[in-house]
């Protein structure tokens, strides 16, 4: 393993919460706008998982690195399961407020506001091989927007066991328990124990 991975994104809060994940182990982050050359290529995935292997092995190959790429989303139960894999662009493109308030009026007459954030974290290797990683946080929308911390979907995503919303949590603590965090932890145990030894 190189000490350098590309993650495949422009999104600077996803890149800030990964370089600090992974600064322990040495290795360095960088992002698309590192590699302005870099073609984008259209989530035209099914799913989570054919988005971030479609985004990773692109990446891949026109930069000969080890690439990270992810795809994650909302789910809610009583919205079958949507927005899913359209969460960012649910209410046209990467607008959060927007997204947000669409979320809100969707669930306006629903009771059950059961959701779960999904994160499937896919790893192409140096050598081309994949890793595939899932984590998922369970919790619930609450009717409005409470805290300023995070981005997206947080402020209504309402954690019970920490009685409080993603928003209202310090980087470390969301990392802890995030859908993306948990399958982070995944990817680098995985990481640890298979290329850094």
């Amino acid at each position: 393993m190189t000490s350098e991975v590309v993650l495949a994104t422009n999104n600077v809060n996803k890149a800030r919460e990964f370089r600090e994940m992974f600064k322990p182990l040495g290795i360095t982050i960088k992002t698309l706008k590192d590699f302005p050359n870099v073609e984008s290529i259209a989530e035209t995935g099914d799913s989570f998982e054919e988005n971030a292997i479609l985004k990773a092995q692109h990446l891949h190959n026109q930069t000969n690195l080890p690439v990270i790429a992810d795809d994650s989303g909302l789910q809610v139960l009583s919205l079958n399961g949507a927005p899913g894999i359209y969460s960012a662009r649910y209410a046209g493109d990467h607008d959060d407020d927007a997204n947000n308030q669409k979320l809100l009026k969707e669930l306006s007459n629903k009771t059950n506001r059961d959701a779960q954030f999904v994160t499937c974290l896919v790893l192409v290797t140096k050598d081309n091989s994949k890793i595939v990683v899932y984590g998922c946080l369970n919790g619930e929308i609450i009717d409005h927007s409470v805290g300023s911390n995070g981005f997206g979907y947080d402020p209504l995503f309402y954690v019970s066991s920490k009685g409080k919303t993603l928003a209202e949590m310090s980087d470390e603590e969301k990392n802890s328990i995030s859908h993306r965090g948990k399958a982070l932890n995944k990817l680098l145990n995985i990481i640890e124990n298979n290329f850094l030894n």
